[in-house]
Order: C-alpha cells, then structure tokens, then sequence
C-alpha cells in the first residue's frame, strides 16, 4: 500500500483571519503581534510580505518597513476558535491527524483510495471545504512522508496544491536549498555551504565521511536520509496530554551556564503557567539538551511532590543541568513536567498558601494581559535594542 501523507497548512492564518472579518482590512498589508517597541510581528498578510514583514521579526523594523500597514494586537480566542472549526473538517477527511500548530497539521491519508479518485482530488475537496465554511485559505502538499508533504505545502503558497511523488524526488526536492531541511538552520546552513553544499541534491550526492566529521554522525546521517527524501515518522495521533512543556531554539549557541540558566528560568516561567492554566500538577521534570551538532540529551528526575510554581520547576531543572558537563554550545534547551495530579487543596499552615496567593495573583495578570506581562528580574536586560525580544 502506498504511504500517503497530507500537510495542510493556513495562508497568513492570523491576517487572513483578520482580513475575513474586517472588510477595509482586505487587499492591504496586515500586520499581527505584540505592538509595543519590544513586540514582533506573529502574522502578515501577503500583502505586507511584500515589504520584507514576516513572522518573528521586530515589530519596530515591520513600522519602518510598512509605515502605512495596518497593526492589529491580535485575537487568540478567536483564532482558538477558528482553528478548531478547521480541524473539525479536517477530521472528516481522515482519522489520524496530528496538529502541528494553532493552524497547520498532517494528516495520514493512505489506504483511503476508496474515498478519492486521487489524491490531488481529495486535497481540492479539503480545500474547498476549508474556504466553503470558514472563508479562508489553505496550502496542501501531499507525499509519502511528513518532511516531503511539509516541503511540498510550501511550495506554490498562498493557496497551493503539490504533489511529490516517489518518482519526484530529484526533480523537485534536489534543486531546493539546504535550508528547506528541517532542522538546518542559519549556522548549519554556512556550515554546509563551507562544504560546498548548497541545494539539497549536492548534499544527498556528497561524501557522506565529510558530512560525518563536519557535523558528527548521527546529524550527518539524519540529514542525508532527508536529502534523499527518507522519512519514516508516523502521523501521531492527539492523545490526552502526557506532558507539558516548553522548548526554545536559539539563533546563537549558548556557550556559558549562566546564560543558559537564565534561559531556563524563563522556560520554568512558561511551564508552570501551562501547568497551573490545565490545574495540573507534576510529579516528573525533564530537562532537554540539544548541542550544536544536533546531539541531543534528556534528563529527568521525579520529584517528593508534585509542582507547578515556576521557582520549583526552576530549581529541579537547574539542579539536572549542573550535573551536564559543558560540551560545547546549545542549540535549544526544554523542560517539560509529567506524571500529572490535578491541582489539590492549599494547606494552610506551610508556606503553600503564600505561593498559591502570589501566582494566583500573577496569573490574573497574564490571564488579563498576555504571558509576558510579568518578567523575571534576571531576564531584564537593560541594554535591549529596539524592538528586540
């Protein structure tokens, strides 16, 4: 039976989302994201692309590039909302399903045949159900496997529709930059090209020794098995929650503990605040370690007592990172807390209720004002340029 993977994935999904339920909004550059000098930009609009705005960039340098653009806050209940309608119709075109993000998932289409003359045709009818219903627009691609559907949604956006086949794989995968495999970034990416791979095709055709001691075997050899279009990932399914944490990627190494424990000073922050918003409890912490050459390491302890307060996450994490020895820089760093209990009463003779008040007030204000309305003191830097975040 022949694997078939679909990726959907939401044109402009905050903006376009906006640009549906604003008439004057529609054929001008939109702009999503926190509005302060220190915000960035979560969502533009096609139109506002054409100036340079995208996602993740300073919202500072998106005013200077797009002074007349239309610069909206953002309304996350609402893109809740509309994302779940559109995984609604999702799931009537398969059963197995794996949300990626608030607007872009996958889907396992194989051994559907009956229910489609091909599926290019059973892309066109999501499509169509999506813009029918919702009155927006989705990006599709199709192929064996995730990394090839996901290239492949990328393709032809806004409202695209590609299809890679086994057959395809030289033709549209080999021309492609390097960056367009997962998990090569900025760094990785000069690396590459120092060895003289720039497209995808010169890096499935290289020496595989060199990649190996320029990058170390195990990364070299997941990002030959992608250049060769291999992916054997199964769509995985959405269970109930087995965990919940917090992950950052960073766009330099980290090469000093100290820089790293205030990164996972912020993360704890983030965990506990998805803890304490699901009225969960952790007994298990896990921290996750990923060097510069892909290497990645998890250690995790299981605590006396369950937590959700972020100084208790922050200090179990800690405690599993001094025991790492520093090997060179980091690439990202999670934490994560499992092994649930439901959030229990407060006791009123140890220090319990103290914290239960103070986050409970802390909450209210990221609740009322968003997450980062509230900032550890070691995370204020005070020489922060402009717009950065």
């Amino acid at each position: 039976m022949q694997r078939w993977i679909m990726h959907v994935d939401m044109d402009a999904f905050f903006a376009s989302v906006e640009q549906r339920d604003h008439e004057e909004y529609r054929g001008r550059p939109v702009i999503v994201g926190g509005l302060s000098a220190r915000g960035v930009v979560a969502t533009a609009s096609y139109e506002a692309r054409r100036f340079g705005v995208h996602s993740a960039m300073p919202m500072s340098t998106a005013r200077r590039r797009c002074p007349h653009g239309i610069f909206v806050p953002g309304n996350f209940t609402l893109y809740r909302a509309v994302s779940a309608q559109i995984f609604t119709i999702f799931s009537r075109f398969s059963p197995c399903i794996e949300p990626i993000s608030i607007d872009e998932g996958f889907l396992d289409i194989s051994g559907m045949e009956r229910l489609m003359k091909s599926p290019r045709e059973y892309a066109q009818r999501l499509k169509a159900a999506v813009r029918a219903e919702t009155g927006l627009v989705a990006s599709v691609g199709i192929a064996p496997n995730k990394f090839l559907a996901k290239i492949a949604s990328d393709l032809e956006k806004p409202d695209g529709l590609v299809v890679i086949g086994p057959d395809d794989i030289e033709r549209i995968l080999w021309p492609l930059s390097v960056r367009r495999i997962w998990g090569v970034g900025k760094k990785t990416a000069e690396r590459l090209t120092d060895l003289g791979y720039t497209t995808v095709g010169e890096l499935a055709q290289g020496e595989p020794a060199r990649l190996v001691h320029a990058l170390g075997e195990r990364a070299a050899r997941q990002l030959i098995a992608l250049a060769h279009g291999q992916d054997d990932r199964p769509v995985e399914t959405v269970r109930e929650a087995q965990s919940v944490g917090r992950e950052m990627t960073f766009e330099q190494d980290l090469h000093s503990r100290e820089e790293a424990e205030e990164q996972l000073l912020a993360l704890a922050g983030q965990v506990g605040w998805r803890l304490r918003r699901a009225g969960l409890q952790a007994r298990t912490i896990q921290l996750k370690i990923r060097l510069a050459d892909f290497t990645t390491y998890t250690r995790r302890r299981t605590l006396p007592e369950p937590v959700c307060y972020d100084e208790d996450i922050y200090a179990a994490a800690r405690e599993l990172f001094r025991e790492f020895p520093m090997r060179g820089g980091i690439r990202l760093l999670g934490i994560s807390g499992s092994g649930f209990d439901a959030a229990g009463e407060v006791s009123l003779f140890t220090d319990t209720q103290k914290k239960e008040e103070l986050y409970g007030a802390i909450d209210a204000l990221k609740k009322r004002f968003g997450e980062n309305i509230i900032t550890k003191a070691p995370l204020v830097q005070k020489d922060k340029p402009d717009g950065a975040q």
